[in-house]
């Protein structure tokens, strides 16, 4: 059987083309020199867990549903934009049609998954770009290149953007640790999001720990795992919108409560989701405070030179660890993971 092999300082080059851009790409009666200037018609798409129903009326969600579909139709609808729902779940033929039924200005892409399989979110965003149809958010390339974690680490590290030393251990393969990958170690889902089998106990601190953990994602998540060097410190994320010229958003801080340890810092998914297990640890996301103006003008640069390697839209540099660990050689601050499509990330 394969071995784990380790990827960490190897590169990838980078694609040209980009898709269609949703304001450069509207009609020109609704753009002016400074930006938008009458309502945009808004076809805000999102997959379902269900069939959707067949008269695709969300009346009633958009007036009372805490979901995220909902929300931004809310707040299009209080911009004074005029707005039209579709959801889909598996159904290629209806997807297009629904697309096709009624005119638009732009789509406001909010789907994360087509037939339920979340890697296969990029190729909604491809059907939109084969129809020419201007939408929001990230490119379909975007999207398939932040879907394996290991690739994107490679393309970051190719752009001289310092991430964790990692490898990647293949569903059934033996693992087999490379000497040079120094516990304590973090174990991930190579393809997945949303803090997806991500537990206290994917810090790891001596190769037991680490086969087991490994063989859980291989079992349970069903999926390759990749293992990273852990790095204490700050756990930061950093969101950039935009296309040739990024715009980058204050630094947000997941803070943990005070009887925590370094290595019990991380974003698992219950840190994420779980109302009642971010009170109970005293966990809030909020501005980033007390951060040095060094690591500010740092983070300020690495975050708009991370947008435009996922090519257009949106994205998110997650993880972004503030750190000082074991030598002056291994400090600052390391791009641990990135995320083109919110919120669920």
């Amino acid at each position: 059987m394969a071995a784990c092999r380790g990827r960490g300082r190897t590169a990838a080059p980078r694609r040209g083309g980009r898709p269609p851009d949703a304001l450069a790409s509207a009609p020109r009666s609704l753009v002016s020199k400074k930006g938008v200037k009458k309502p945009y018609r808004v076809l805000v798409l999102f997959d379902t867990d269900g069939e959707p129903p067949a008269s695709q009326d969300y009346k009633k969600q958009i007036e009372s549903t805490d979901e995220a579909e909902f929300d931004v139709a809310r707040a299009l609808i209080g911009k004074g934009h005029q707005v039209r729902m579709f959801g889909f779940r598996d159904n290629l033929e209806q997807l297009i049609t629904g697309l096709r039924a009624e005119p638009f200005d732009v789509v406001f892409n909010l789907s994360e998954r087509f037939r339920g399989e979340s890697a296969l979110d990029y190729t909604v965003a491809a059907v939109l770009e084969m129809l020419g149809i201007p939408y929001t958010g990230a490119s379909s390339e975007g999207l398939m290149l932040a879907r394996d974690k290991a690739l994107t680490k490679k393309v970051f590290a190719y752009q001289g953007i310092r991430i964790p030393h990692f490898m990647v251990c293949p569903h059934r393969a033996q693992i087999q640790r490379p000497s040079d990958l120094r516990f304590p170690l973090i174990v991930k889902p190579l393809d997945e999001d949303a803090s997806v089998g991500i537990a206290q106990s994917s810090v790891v601190r001596d190769d037991d720990a680490l086969k087991e953990r490994v063989t859980f994602i291989h079992q349970r998540i069903k999926t390759d795992a990749i293992v990273e060097e852990f790095i204490a410190g700050r756990e930061l994320y950093i969101g950039v919108m935009g296309n040739d010229t990024p715009v980058s958003f204050p630094p947000i801080e997941m803070v943990f409560g005070a009887e925590t340890t370094v290595e019990s810092r991380i974003a698992t998914f219950k840190a994420k989701w779980s109302v009642k297990y971010r009170e109970s640890r005293g966990i809030q996301n909020m501005i980033a405070q007390d951060l040095s103006k060094e690591v500010r003008a740092r983070l300020a640069r690495r975050r708009c030179r991370h947008g435009p390697i996922l090519r257009r839209g949106f994205s998110r540099a997650d993880r972004v660890r503030a750190a000082a660990r074991r030598s002056a050689r291994r400090s600052g601050l390391r791009l641990c993971a990135d995320c083109p499509t919110p919120p669920r990330c």
